[in-house]
């Protein structure tokens, strides 16, 4: 069954979560509820997240922002019709052109239909996407979280959420990931909620301001 949150229900999983495990209901207790982080299911929400990769959440928007100067509203057609140049200018790397383009080519061919993911499971979505170039698990993850609405995913390839982690449990610094999965194993089938109470914790900690 495919299980999403929304306004209905995201407080109440949070709740469900602060119930369970001390560590998330104290951060609640600190900061409030997280936002419910949400984008919308789009070839423009991908291109963010392929800016995302690897870099800091100032450096990606500062490229988005770039190209949405560029073009506009970003559809794969404008993407394609960009040069290299254009797109070094927009603070794409050479890698993240040749994922955007591959990306564009996908939508466009049909091999990736966004309208139809919303209706298949988590894995099937993510068995379709891994095979373009440049779309690894942490950005399908981020995909099935924030634009899918997904209820139960947890990015470890996601540096800040693994750091909250550590530092609202305690952790060792070379902990495994097979230790912070098992940690994580009582949240489901709510991972993605717990995700984002971290992150909100990682978040206010540090007064990061985040842009829309």
């Amino acid at each position: 069954m495919i299980q999403v949150f929304d306004q209905n229900n995201f407080k109440l999983y949070c709740d469900k979560l602060a119930k369970k495990d001390k560590e998330l209901k104290r951060i609640i207790n600190d900061h409030g509820y997280p936002p419910m982080w949400t984008r919308p299911n789009t070839f423009q929400t991908l291109v963010l997240t392929i800016f995302e990769q690897q870099v800091s959440l100032a450096a990606a928007y500062a490229a988005f922002k770039k190209l949405k100067e560029k073009v506009g509203y970003i559809t794969p057609a404008k993407i394609l019709q960009l040069s290299d140049a254009e797109m070094k200018a927009c603070y794409f790397t050479r890698q993240k052109m040749g994922y955007a383009r591959g990306l564009a080519d996908a939508v466009i061919s049909k091999q990736i239909r966004l309208k139809k993911m919303v209706l298949l499971p988590d894995e099937e979505v993510r068995n379709i996407m891994i095979q373009l170039k440049g779309i690894g698990n942490w950005t399908i993850d981020v995909y099935l979280m924030h634009a899918l609405q997904r209820t139960d995913l947890f990015p470890l390839g996601d540096i800040a959420l693994v750091n909250s982690l550590k530092e609202a449990k305690q952790l060792p610094k070379d902990i495994s990931k097979e230790k912070m999965l098992s940690i994580a194993e009582p949240w489901r089938p709510f991972r993605t909620i717990a995700s984002m109470i971290l992150w909100h914790s990682y978040i206010q900690k540090r007064g990061i301001k985040l842009q829309s």
